[in-house]
C-alpha cells in the first residue's frame, strides 16, 4: 500500500491492523470471485461463509503476535479479555449478507480497545480497494487511488438538509418512520460498516439504527473513525458506548452523526418513549 501523505504518527498497531485487513480482504475477494460457497447459519441465525472463516484465520495470524487478546465475531469468547486493559475487536467480514447477495458492500473491521474505548480503527472495503483508518488523537483517513487523504464530517446543522443512511437488510418500519419524523428526506440503504464510512467522509450526516442485534465488533472500528473525523457516536438515547464488556450487545441501538445534529436526533427519539 503506497503511503503518499501517510497517516501522521502511525503506530505499529495501526500498521499491523491495516496490513491484516488488506490481506484478509484479498482472501475474501478471491472467494467472492469464484462464488461464496456454502452458507451456514450460526446459533443467532446469522449467516457465515468460507470467507468469514478464512478472513478470521488471516487476521488472527497477524494479531496473535501481539500481547493483546482478540475478541472476534467468529471465535468462541473464553472471557479472558475481561481481565485485560487492551483488546483487539474484530469483525472478519462485516456484511456477510451483502457478500452473499453480490452487492460488494462488505468490509473487514479491526479495532484496538483500551480502557473500554476504541483507540484505533480500520475498515477495509475490499471490492473498492479502499481503507479507512484512524487512531486516537490522530485524525481519520481514507486510502484510495494510492494515496492517504484526511476525512472529516460535514458542517450541516439542519435536519432537513441531512442525508441519512441505514441498513439494506435490516431496516425496520420503526426506523423508516422515525427518519421521516425527523424531516430527513434524503435516505440511502447501504451495507455493512460503509454507513459509518459515509458519515466519516462527509457523504452523509447520520446513521440511525434502533436494533438491539448489533455487537461490539460491528461498531468498534467505526466508533474510532467517526470520532476522529469529527463526528459522534452514542446509543439512540445519547448514552456513551463502552467496549470489552461481558455482554457485547448494544441494547439501545446506535447513532452516528456529524455531531451537529446529534442531540436533536436523540431528543426526538426520547420523545417516542
Amino acid at each position: 500500500m503506497q503511503d503518499t501523505i501517510p497517516i501522521p504518527g502511525r503506530t505499529p498497531e495501526l500498521e499491523l491492523a491495516i496490513r491484516a485487513s488488506v490481506e484478509a480482504g484479498n482472501s475474501i475477494l478471491e472467494i467472492y470471485g469464484r462464488g461464496f460457497g456454502a452458507v451456514s447459519t450460526k446459533s443467532d441465525g446469522s449467516p457465515v461463509t468460507e470467507a468469514d472463516l478464512k478472513s478470521n484465520e488471516i487476521i488472527r495470524g497477524f494479531l496473535s503476535g501481539t500481547p493483546h487478546v482478540i475478541l472476534s465475531e467468529e471465535d468462541a469468547d473464553d472471557g479472558r479479555r475481561l481481565h485485560e486493559e487492551t483488546v483487539w475487536v474484530v469483525d472478519p467480514l462485516d456484511g456477510t449478507a451483502d457478500f452473499v447477495d453480490g452487492t460488494g458492500e462488505f468490509t473487514v473491521m479491526i479495532a484496538l480497545v483500551k480502557d473500554k474505548k476504541p483507540v484505533l480503527g480500520v475498515i477495509n472495503w475490499p471490492a473498492e480497494g479502499t481503507v479507512f483508518a484512524a487512531q486516537h488523537g490522530g485524525g481519520a483517513f481514507r486510502h484510495s487511488g494510492g494515496r492517504w487523504r484526511r476525512i472529516t464530517v460535514t458542517g450541516v446543522s439542519e435536519l432537513a438538509e441531512c442525508r441519512a443512511v441505514g441498513s439494506r437488510h435490516h431496516l425496520s418500519e420503526r426506523e423508516r418512520e422515525f427518519i421521516k419524523r425527523l424531516g430527513i428526506k434524503r435516505f440511502a440503504s447501504i451495507g455493512s460498516s460503509l454507513k459509518a464510512a459515509k458519515v466519516s467522509c462527509g457523504e452523509a450526516e447520520a446513521y440511525i439504527t434502533t436494533t438491539d442485534r448489533m455487537k461490539e465488533w460491528d461498531t468498534a472500528a467505526s466508533c474510532c473513525i467517526v470520532n476522529e473525523a469529527g463526528g459522534r457516536m452514542t446509543d439512540m438515547l445519547g448514552n456513551h458506548i463502552s467496549y470489552n464488556n461481558r455482554d457485547v450487545g448494544h441494547k439501545a441501538g446506535i447513532l452516528m452523526t456529524n455531531g451537529l445534529v446529534h442531540d436533536r436526533i436523540v431528543e426526538e427519539f426520547r420523545r417516542l418513549g
